[in-house]
């Protein structure tokens, strides 16, 4: 359990083994991309669009998370997965906002943002699963 800020990121960044860097990259990159679709989907169907009210649901969401892997022994629970888990929320209610600013639309903003989902699940598993294949 890592409860130091950055500690983490700090050791994936300096550390030398190349597994060691392609671990981290997946780690990184895997915990900012699993949470954008929740600050999208928040930020869609939610009534209030408030952005610090849908990051503080996010938070509360990743430290649910982080605390069942640390209670349950899967994974290890850690305060970096809490902060790229926000990051990810809050790229992902930055990209609705941008789509609605863009569009003006609720409707065609909804549709859009299921197109994307449908066209970049499939995108992103396949990634997930190379990145595993390749460690």
């Amino acid at each position: 359990m890592n409860l130091i800020p950055f500690y983490s990121i700090k050791e994936y960044i300096f550390g030398g083994s190349a597994t060691l860097k392609k671990f981290a990259f997946s780690n990184v990159v895997g915990n900012i991309v699993i949470f954008i679709p929740l600050g999208t989907y928040l930020s869609l169907f939610k009534k209030d669009k408030r952005v610090i009210i849908n990051l503080l649901f996010i938070f509360f969401v990743s430290l649910f998370v982080e605390i069942i892997q640390g209670l349950l022994g899967i994974g290890t629970s850690d305060i970096d997965d809490i902060i790229l888990n926000c990051l990810g929320g809050w790229i992902g209610i930055l990209g609705y906002k941008f789509l609605a600013f863009a569009m003006r639309d609720e409707k065609k903003v909804c549709t859009v943002i299921t197109l994307l989902s449908a066209a970049g699940l499939p995108v992103i598993l396949y990634l997930l699963f190379m990145v595993r294949l390749r460690l």
